[in-house]
């Protein structure tokens, strides 16, 4: 039979068939040995053991449109990082790195901003001003809030995006990630736990602990992913040189610098520098160069 694993757990696979069935499956041995592993949205054959129980062997992995590592998934057509705009406050830092190694996996990403009811005008402004060339369609919700304003208006929006496509969603913990996902399909029932934001760490509980589809709508799939609270790009992501290509706000001064090979860091006549100075490149964004291509730079010697 050909089904989609939409969840990972103690070694077991779910697999769910066109008949909308959940067989738990195990996976058979030669996998490990051809260094084969099954991944939450792989298209699979398996076979059924038990009828009754629903148990089975998953057989075969069939070809992936892609794969990503971090998190773990296969098959995605579109990538939603998910923030808050207050409690707790963005993390850019952490943001910006998981737009560059989406941008790595050349997988379009749409980035959420959730709790706009708790924001001020000025700071959803920021937030625009900051990514508007990021290449990536912002969206500022509070699906939380059923009677915040435009509540039912923004979700729209975003589940039109989201319609007919397989899309990971990840962010920290807190943000509202399970939130989302109920009031995306609907808010009638509660398909995914929401845990309590934790008042002494500032950030929530990980009511996620493992990578898991949901169906929001009838073709719409969403990729839950568990909360991080840091993320490192390594060096076979990108190299020191390549790195601005993650940034496309640097695009527009390509090949303006004095030097060719300019590391845009503390270099004389530089245009990514100059356009920070400006305040054409957001120095956020800037910062958030800064500090992955130091990171870059420690793990090889250059």
């Amino acid at each position: 039979m050909r089904g989609k694993i939409i969840k990972i757990l103690s070694g077991f696979y779910y697999v769910r068939t066109d008949g909308n069935a959940v067989v738990e499956c195990t996976a058979k041995g030669s996998f490990r040995n051809e260094n084969i592993t099954p991944l939450v949205g792989d298209d699979v054959f398996f076979d059924v053991i038990d009828g009754y129980n629903r148990t089975g062997v998953v057989t075969k992995i069939l070809d992936r449109k892609n794969a990503l590592d971090r998190p773990a998934v296969a098959n995605v057509d579109m990538a939603m990082v998910v923030f808050a705009v207050k409690s707790p406050n963005p993390n850019l830092s952490i943001l910006d790195r998981f737009l560059v190694q989406m941008r790595r996996q050349n997988i379009e990403t749409i980035i959420v901003f959730n709790k706009k009811d708790l924001a001020k005008g000025y700071e959803i402004k920021d937030l625009k001003k900051i990514y508007k060339d990021s290449g990536c369609k912002l969206y500022f919700v509070s699906a939380g809030s059923r009677n915040a304003p435009s509540y039912f208006s923004n979700l729209f929006f975003l589940n039109k995006k989201l319609k007919n496509k397989i899309t990971v969603m990840a962010g920290p913990s807190g943000v509202g990630k399970s939130t989302l996902l109920n009031a995306l399909a609907g808010g009638n029932d509660e398909i995914a736990p929401i845990g309590d934001l934790s008042a002494k760490l500032g950030r929530g509980k990980h009511t996620t602990r493992h990578n898991e589809i949901y169906w929001v709508q009838k073709k719409t799939q969403i990729v839950d992913t568990p909360g991080f609270t840091s993320l490192l790009v390594k060096d076979d992501d990108y190299t020191k040189e390549n790195l601005q290509d993650a940034f496309p706000e640097f695009a527009p001064y390509k090949g303006q610098c004095k030097y060719g090979n300019c590391s845009h860091i503390k270099e004389r006549d530089c245009a990514i520098e100059k356009a920070v100075a400006e305040g054409k490149i957001p120095q956020s964004r800037y910062n958030s160069y800064k500090a992955i291509y130091g990171e870059i730079k420690s793990q090889k010697k250059y």
